[in-house]
C-alpha cells in the first residue's frame, strides 16, 4: 500500500500490517495506508474478515504528538476509524506491546480484540492534558461501565491482558510468539460460528444502568479534586463520560470532540506535552559521544545509612543490585537497615510488593563498619553530612581503597564537586549523583558533571539512572546545581516578604493556589526547620524559631501552631518574632501583597536565576531546568516548569518586574543578560 502499511490475504482473511517505527504512531502515512487498505478489503468480496497487526515492538502507541499544533492532513483519524467500523465484515485487532491512547481507541473500533499475555492497554491522554479524542470516552464505558472507564482514564494507568480479558476489553489471549497465527485462527472461528457483527458503539448494556446515578460522577470529581488539583483535563473527561451515558453515541462523539478541542488548545495541555518531550531529552547530553559504552555496575557501595543513604540503597536493591552499606557505628547501621526493612514491609502491606520480594531485596544488603570492604565495588556513593572536610576525607580514603575503574560518586546537594574530586588522584572517576528526598521515591536524579568527569563515567551515570527508573538531568558544578540553585530565590524572597509585612499564611496560600502542594513555610514545618538549616550571617526568623524549640510539626510549633491533629493556625508568637527581626535589621514595612504580587515577587527571580544557569552553562537547555523543578520541587506540571511558564507570562513582563525589584532592592535583581536578550528579540526559552 505504502512504505508503512502492507496487506496480504490468507485464504478468505485479509491481513493489514503496520510497520512505522518506532511506535507505530498514527502519523499521516499510517492513516493514509490504513484508509486505503480498508477501502480495498471492504470492496473485495473474497475477503470475509480482516486482521490488523503491527510490526516492531508494539501495537499502535497512539496519536503522533509531533503533529499537534499543525494543520491536520486528511484522512483524519476519525475518518480512518469510520472506515474500520463500517467495514461490513469482522475486524480483529491483534495486539502486542502496548495499545495506548489512539491505539486503544483503534482496538475499540474493531469488532474483536486478541492479544499476547504481555500486552498492555490504556488511555493515558490525561497525562498530556488531553482526553481520548477518537471515541475512547464513548466506547470504553460501553464495554466496562462508566465507573471503571473513569478510573482508567483519570488515572492514565494501563491494564494487562488478563485484567483486560476479565473486563471484556479483550476477547482472547494468544500465546507469545504466535499472535498472527492465533488471530487468524480466531478470525476463522468467528466466521465458522457466524458470530453477529457487533459494534461497541451500539451497546448500551453497561451504561444504561447508570443513567440515574449522578453520584459516580460526583465521586470522580471529588477524587480528582484531591489527586489532580489544578488540572483541567479530568473535568473534561468526566463530562465526556457523562455524555456517553446521557446521549446517543453520535451526540456523545460530538461532545467528546468539543471537550477534546478545548483541552488541545489549552496552555495546560501545551505545557504537559512540552514536559513529555522534555523529560525524554534529559538523558541526551550535547557533545557526549555514543561511542562510550557504560561501565558494568554489578555491585554498589553506599556510605551513610541515614535518610538519604538508606533511600539511595533501596534504589539499587529494588533494581536487583547488591549494596555494601557502610556506617561508622553499629547503632546507626542497625537503625538504617531497620528503616529500609520497614519501608519495604510497608510497601508489602499496601500490596505494592510481595513478601518474598522484601526478603529478596534485604538479602542484597551487606552491612559493614569498615570502609575497606568497598574495595571490590564498581560504584560507591557517599551520602554523609554536607561538610566539605568530611567529604574530602572520605574521598581520600576511597581513592586508596577503591579498585581501578570504580566510579566515586557524591550525593552532595550544594557543595563543589570539583573540590571533592581534588581529594583523589582520579578526578575523572568522580561524579555527582544527587538524589532527592525521599530517594527511594523521588524520580529526579541530578547527575553532576565535574570539570574532569570522564565521558564514560557520565555515560555510566546516565545508564544507572535508567536502571533505577530515574529521570536524569545533567548539571555542571555550582552552588546548588540546577534544582536547588534555581529555587533558592523563591525561599529568599519568601523570607523577605514576611519581614516586609506579608504574613506567612498569605505567602503559603498564594503558592498553594498557584499549584504547588504546599507553600514554603508550611513545607519547612512539615520537613523540620532543623533539617533544612543553612546558617546565614544575619539574624533570621527561622533561626529564632529553632532557638526556642519550634522545629515544625514534630514539635507542634514552627512557623505555625499545631493542634493534636496537626492542624495549623497562625501564631501570635511568630508574628512578634517576625516584627522584632524586621525592626532589628531595619527592614521597612510595606502593605501586604496580593496573591499575584506574591507570585511575581517569588517566581520572577526564579526565572531570572534560570536564565543565569543557562548563561553559565550549568544546564544545557531550558527544558532540563523545568524537569528538575517539576520533579525535584513539585513545580506544578500544568505550568510546564519555570522557563515554560515564563514564556507564557511574557519575558518582557518578567524583565520589567526584575528591573522594578532592582530599583527597590538593589542591583542583585538586575535581569540576566540572556533574559533581556530574549525579551527584546521576541524570543523564548522553550519555543
Amino acid at each position: 500500500m505504502n512504505d508503512v502499511v502492507f496487506q496480504e490475504k490468507r485464504d478468505d482473511i485479509g491481513i493489514i500490517t503496520v510497520d512505522a517505527p518506532p511506535v507505530n504512531a498514527f502519523g499521516i502515512a499510517v492513516r493514509r495506508g490504513l484508509h486505503a487498505a480498508f477501502d480495498q478489503f471492504k470492496a473485495d468480496d473474497a475477503v470475509k474478515a480482516i486482521v490488523v497487526i503491527c510490526a516492531g515492538r508494539t501495537f499502535f502507541a497512539g496519536a503522533d504528538i509531533a503533529e499537534f499544533g499543525k494543520e491536520p492532513e486528511a484522512p483524519l483519524l476519525g475518518t480512518v476509524f469510520a472506515g474500520v467500523e463500517d467495514a461490513g465484515k469482522p475486524v480483529i485487532a491483534a495486539i502486542h506491546g502496548s495499545a495506548l491512547g489512539g491505539g486503544c481507541e483503534f482496538a475499540l473500533v474493531c469488532n474483536y480484540r486478541v492479544a499476547v499475555p504481555s500486552a498492555r492497554i490504556g488511555l493515558p491522554e490525561v497525562t498530556l492534558g488531553l482526553l481520548p479524542g477518537a471515541g475512547g470516552t464513548q466506547r470504553l464505558p460501553r464495554i466496562i461501565g462508566p465507573e471503571l472507564a473513569l478510573d482508567l482514564m483519570l488515572s492514565g494507568r494501563s491494564i494487562g491482558a488478563d485484567e483486560a480479558t476479565q473486563l471484556g476489553v479483550l476477547d482472547k489471549i494468544i500465546p507469545e510468539g504466535a499472535l498472527l497465527d492465533g488471530a487468524l485462527e480466531f478470525a476463522r472461528s468467528v466466521l465458522a460460528e457466524n458470530r453477529p457483527l457487533v459494534k461497541i458503539r451500539d451497546r448500551r448494556d453497561q451504561i444504561d444502568p447508570f443513567k440515574d446515578k449522578p453520584e459516580i460522577f460526583a465521586a470522580a470529581r471529588a477524587k480528582a479534586a484531591k489527586t489532580a488539583r489544578g488540572f483541567i483535563a479530568p473535568e473534561n473527561i468526566i463530562k465526556a463520560v457523562e455524555a456517553a451515558v446521557a446521549l446517543t453515541f453520535d451526540e456523545g462523539m460530538a461532545r467528546e470532540r468539543q471537550l477534546f478541542e478545548e483541552l488541545r488548545d489549552s496552555t495546560q495541555s501545551a505545557a504537559q506535552r512540552y514536559y513529555f518531550f522534555a523529560e525524554r531529552q534529559g538523558g541526551k547530553v550535547p557533545g557526549l559521544s555514543k561511542d562510550y559504552a557504560p561501565l558494568p555496575i554489578a555491585r554498589v557501595g553506599a556510605i551513610g545509612a541515614g535518610t538519604m543513604g538508606g533511600g539511595i540503597t533501596m534504589n539499587f536493591l529494588s533494581a536487583g543490585i547488591p549494596v555494601t552499606l557502610v556506617e561508622t557505628s553499629r547503632e546507626a547501621l542497625d537503625r538504617g537497615i531497620g528503616i529500609i526493612r520497614k519501608n519495604y514491609e510497608n510497601s508489602a502491606k499496601r500490596g505494592r510488593l510481595a513478601d518474598a520480594e522484601v526478603e529478596k531485596c534485604m538479602a542484597l544488603i551487606t552491612p559493614s563498619l569498615d570502609i575497606a570492604e568497598l574495595s571490590d565495588v564498581d560504584l560507591v556513593i557517599e551520602a554523609v553530612f554536607e561538610r566539605m572536610d568530611v567529604k574530602q576525607e572520605i574521598f581520600g580514603k576511597l581513592d586508596r581503597i577503591a579498585k581501578p575503574g570504580a566510579i566515586l560518586a557524591s550525593n552532595t546537594s550544594f557543595l563543589d564537586l570539583d573540590q571533592i574530586a581534588a581529594a583523589t588522584s582520579r578526578p575523572e572517576a568522580v561524579v555527582g549523583l544527587h538524589f532527592f528526598s525521599p530517594a527511594n521515591v523521588m524520580k529526579l536524579l541530578e547527575i553532576v558533571r565535574g570539570a574532569r568527569t570522564s565521558d564514560q563515567v557520565l555515560a555510566t551515570a546516565l545508564k544507572i539512572a535508567s536502571r533505577l527508573g530515574k529521570v536524569p538531568v545533567v548539571s555542571g558544578v555550582c552552588d546548588g546545581f540546577i534544582a536547588n540553585r534555581i529555587m533558592t530565590p523563591r525561599r529568599e524572597q519568601a523570607d523577605a516578604l514576611i519581614l516586609e509585612g506579608t504574613a506567612p499564611a498569605a505567602v503559603d496560600k498564594a503558592v498553594h493556589d498557584f499549584g504547588f502542594p504546599m507553600g514554603p513555610f508550611a513545607t519547612l514545618d512539615l520537613v523540620g526547620l532543623d533539617v533544612i538549616n543553612r546558617k546565614e550571617p544575619f539574624r533570621t526568623v527561622k533561626q529564632d524559631l529553632l532557638d526556642i524549640g519550634r522545629r515544625g510539626q514534630k514539635a507542634n510549633a514552627g512557623f505555625y501552631d499545631y493542634d493534636e491533629n496537626r492542624k495549623s493556625s497562625p501564631s501570635p508568637l511568630v508574628a512578634g518574632i517576625i516584627a522584632d527581626v524586621a525592626a532589628e535589621r531595619g527592614i521597612a514595612q510595606r502593605p501586604p501583597l496580593s496573591d499575584d504580587e506574591i507570585i511575581a515577587r517569588l517566581l520572577y527571580p526564579v526565572v531570572n536565576e534560570g536564565a543565569r544557569i543557562l548563561e553559565d552553562g550549568i544546564a544545557s537547555r531550558a527544558s532540563d531546568i523545568d524537569v528538575a523543578c517539576i520533579l525535584g520541587y513539585a513545580w506544578p506540571l500544568y505550568t510546564g516548569g519555570p522557563m515554560f511558564w515564563a514564556d507564557q507570562v511574557g519575558l518582557p513582563r518578567i524583565v520589567a518586574g526584575m528591573r522594578q525589584l532592582a530599583r527597590d532592592y538593589g542591583p542583585r535583581f538586575e535581569p540576566a543578560r540572556l533574559l533581556v536578550e530574549k525579551a527584546e528579540s521576541g524570543g523564548s526559552f522553550t519555543g
